[in-house]
């Protein structure tokens, strides 16, 4: 779902699967549906980008516990 707002003196347009809709024309009740759906697309890339912080900052603990497990010796192998 995208919805793009075109200049000020033309209506604001809902582009979902393929069709376009003149969104100030849709009943309220789409409206809202619609308002919701930009929120989760909102509170979804929100996430996303958490979770790639989140990954960046694990990735470098990671490096961070290989350096200095180099000065730890290891247990023997088993087997």
């Amino acid at each position: 779902m995208t919805t793009s707002d075109l200049s000020q003196d033309q209506n604001p347009v809902l582009t979902f699967e393929g069709k376009r809709y003149d969104l100030n024309a849709l009943p309220d009740e789409l409206k809202e549906l619609v308002r919701g759906m930009q929120v989760a697309d909102a509170q979804l890339r929100m996430h996303e980008d958490t979770l790639k912080v989140l990954a960046v900052g694990r990735q470098s603990m990671a490096m961070q516990l290989n350096e200095r497990l180099n000065d730890v010796t290891p247990l023997p192998e088993e087997g």
